[in-house]
């Protein structure tokens, strides 16, 4: 299965849709989307990867998530993994990656709480 974005900026908020298979092969296409998001938020404070329709999730799809993490928390930007589907949930925590992408950086703490 191929990997199938599909982007959404409304208000305070970008949502990226990731539909199929992110592995060492689509992961390219998920950090261009992002990167090309980060160049210029125009006022949005959270990006929304929406995993409903993942199918698969490899080492490179998981070391992608950590570079955009970085680069979103580089920009000032709050990340959030919605819709985690069963298999992504448990590698998240197996590799202890669930905390790491969860947990908001000081430096972005706000009076909101969902995590996402």
């Amino acid at each position: 299965m191929k990997l199938t974005l599909t982007v959404h900026i409304t208000g305070r908020s970008a949502r990226v849709h990731v539909a199929g298979d992110l592995d060492y092969g689509s992961t390219g296409l998920l950090l261009e989307t992002v990167s090309e998001l980060l160049v210029d938020p125009s006022g949005w404070q959270d990006l929304h990867l929406d995993f409903t329709d993942l199918a698969f999730c490899d080492s490179a799809g998981l070391s992608s998530l950590v570079v955009i993490h970085r680069r979103t928390t580089a920009a000032g930007i709050r990340l959030h993994l919605d819709h985690r589907p069963a298999q992504l949930e448990r590698i998240l925590r197996v590799t202890g990656l669930l905390e790491f992408l969860t947990t908001r950086p000081a430096s972005l703490d706000s009076d909101e709480s969902d995590i996402g």
